[in-house]
């Protein structure tokens, strides 16, 4: 049984359930498009996989337009692709559209998964909360530093995973135990509580449970 769909994240807020605020997350999941099936005999699981989003006909590939071939229509094909693997043989064909009040109901717990925002080059202090140098003592210019990175004779080199400068964010990030605190079947906009990752409009990956 399918157990999950894909969305966008619209904004976020806060809303009142019995009194008390509660901070949320508008997400626009759904509806979905079945543009594949794996099958466990073919591909040695079973899989679906799922288009969600529009884009013009001209910004595809020749090579995916083919793939798509049954699911394109008026020149309008799915903007994102993503695969979903399944215990068992799915339900539904290639085609066939997935509203996400097929899947999910209010008071239910899912997962989200994302693409967490890019923050470019960070130093230590940035990436990881480092407390850095003092400023006294003619150290002014070492605020900001990582210190010592070099070892003794032995093993006379920096090991891999050392915590140092480099490339921040844009990493994918599931944030699990969200809970759905509203459900528009006829916009297919849901509320959960909590913070998501990603940006306007990045894609996100809706999983019932834990």
């Amino acid at each position: 049984m399918l157990d999950s769909i894909l969305g966008t994240k619209v904004k976020m807020g806060n809303t009142f359930v019995e009194g008390v605020r509660l901070p949320v997350t508008k997400i626009k999941a759904g509806p979905c498009l079945v543009t594949q099936i794996k099958k466990l005999d073919k591909d040695g699981y079973w899989a679906v996989q799922l288009g969600f989003s529009q884009r013009k006909i001209k910004n595809v590939t020749k090579p995916l337009q083919g793939h798509l071939k049954g699911v394109i229509k008026s020149k309008i094909a799915p903007k994102f692709l993503r695969e979903i693997r399944l215990e068992e043989e799915p339900k539904f064909n290639v085609g066939e559209e997935l509203k996400v009040s097929d899947i999910f109901s209010i008071g239910d717990t899912v997962s989200v998964t994302g693409t967490s925002k890019g923050k470019g080059f960070a130093g230590v202090v940035k990436r990881y909360h480092f407390k850095g140098g003092p400023r006294t003592h003619g150290q002014s210019d070492r605020e900001r530093a990582p210190g010592s990175i070099g070892q003794t004779t032995t093993p006379g080199r920096v090991f891999k995973g050392k915590r140092m400068a480099g490339r921040m964010g844009q990493d994918k990030v599931t944030i699990k135990n969200l809970k759905i605190i509203s459900l528009d079947a006829q916009t297919g906009e849901i509320e959960v509580k909590g913070a998501i990752p990603g940006s306007y409009r990045s894609l996100l990956i809706i999983r019932k449970g834990n």
